[in-house]
């Protein structure tokens, strides 16, 4: 069986162990109870620093010490930080049994740490027996239908909704084939076919299609069994779900095909139709690059927020003022209300026009924060012309001359200055504001 848990794991746990439990200890906070800290729970406190200490690096030490410690204080405050330290240690230690143990512990305390049970599957299925698997079923289905009622509301900040979309179906076509394979390993076929199939649906990844193969070959479904895998074969060998072993995927497929056809004739034009059908379906997927061979701006046609076009080519003769930004960058957001003045300060002027140009990967970001910051200045979706411009970094402010050259650039936000700089530019490039 293919132990993929154990790679999940390493992707989405935090860092714990005893080097955890000595930061900040309740103990170095207060003594005082009015204070939130009881006497006996500073002393439990100061017990634990001992066990920890006395230990050293030693971590068979550290284990005899933290579980003589649980039984003395089985309510102690950080008794689940125990259990995570125990978790490493043991893991460390090879030994599985306690590693496990204090594992399942933890679960029990904390239900909804979907870390740890991924954890404690992949140390069930190690363990292999009839029970153990069986619980790490259990524990899959609970992560997976916690993750699947996860929504864009409760990710993190720092993600855009595409980066946190694409996160989450990593992360759950690597569930449905970890359940597959423990489903697997207990003959329960029709459950785990129906699990890879969901992986591969959420993330094509040829460890889901190799499954599949050996389950329609256990079935002597061979024409599938080679669909399946020559899926497998052409697929990148590491994907969301783990890594498959290119070579034996190639025996597997060879050897079905040699029952059904009595020879490998014919089995290249197989593998070369499944790597087309799956480029030209990747083809599909990705959107064609916008204003792709333009020559100049005024080539350019750019959209709105609400999607409707923006050709530049009625803006030649005029001067075009361009503030390129994303959501994302802090010092777009201290120059925009600058630059927003200044294009009030030529309104009325038809011979200028003022863009804030957005560079957003995932452009759903894009109208709530506009209309969140009350931005007046029209905004436009990029389209490939901060490629055109070479802007690699961002904020990006340009002036384009009545032919479309660059007249003026400025690369970043500078403290102070700004809106002094930017209407000189234009004044000698269209003359004084109104």
């Amino acid at each position: 069986m293919r132990f993929i848990a154990a790679t999940l794991i390493l992707s989405f746990l935090p860092a714990f162990g005893p080097g955890a439990l000595a930061q900040n200890p309740p103990s170095q906070q207060s003594n005082d109870p009015a204070a939130g800290v009881s006497k006996q729970d500073a002393d439990t406190e100061v017990q634990l620093q001992k066990a920890i200490a006395d230990a050293g690096n030693n971590r068979a030490a550290l284990v005899r010490n933290l579980k003589a410690y649980l039984l003395r204080f089985p309510d102690a405050p950080r008794k689940a930080g125990v259990y995570r330290a125990l978790v490493e240690a043991c893991q460390q230690l090879q030994d599985t049994a306690c590693a496990l143990d204090y594992a399942e512990r933890l679960v029990a305390v904390h239900p909804d740490d979907s870390e740890m049970m991924l954890l404690a599957i992949g140390l069930l299925q190690r363990e292999g027996s009839e029970a153990s698997l069986t619980r790490a079923t259990g524990y899959a289905t609970r992560v997976l239908d916690r993750i699947e009622k996860v929504t864009p509301d409760e990710k993190s900040e720092r993600l855009s909704v595409k980066e946190w979309q694409s996160q989450q179906d990593k992360f759950r076509a690597a569930l449905y084939s970890l359940r597959g394979e423990i489903e697997k390993s207990q003959q329960g076929y029709e459950a785990a076919a129906k699990d890879f199939q969901q992986s591969y649906s959420i993330r094509p990844n040829a460890v889901a299609a190799e499954h599949l193969g050996e389950i329609a070959e256990m079935k002597s479904d061979y024409p599938k069994a080679i669909e399946q895998y020559s899926l497998a074969f052409v697929l990148p060998e590491d994907g969301p779900a783990g890594k498959v072993d290119r070579r034996e995927v190639r025996k597997k497929l060879g050897n079905v095909w040699r029952q059904v056809h009595g020879t490998e004739q014919g089995l290249g034009e197989q593998i070369l139709a499944t790597y087309d059908r799956l480029g030209a379906a990747s083809a599909n997927l990705i959107p064609p690059a916008r204003n792709k061979g333009a020559k100049d701006p005024f080539s350019f046609v750019l959209r709105n927020l609400d999607g409707s076009a923006l050709p530049l080519a009625p803006l030649k003769g005029k001067v075009i003022v361009l503030s390129f930004w994303a959501t994302w960058c802090g010092p777009c957001h201290e120059l925009e209300p600058e630059f927003a003045q200044i294009a009030k300060n030529y309104a009325g002027n038809t011979n200028l026009a003022f863009y804030a140009v957005n560079t957003d990967e995932d452009e759903t970001l894009v109208p709530g924060f506009v209309a969140k910051e009350k931005w007046d200045v029209p905004v436009v979706f990029a389209d490939g012309l901060d490629d055109f411009m070479n802007v690699t970094g961002l904020p990006t402010v340009i002036i384009l001359d009545r032919a479309g050259k660059i007249a003026f650039r400025m690369d970043g936000f500078p403290t102070k200055g700004f809106t002094e700089y930017l209407t000189t530019a234009i004044q000698d490039a269209v003359g004084p504001a109104n």
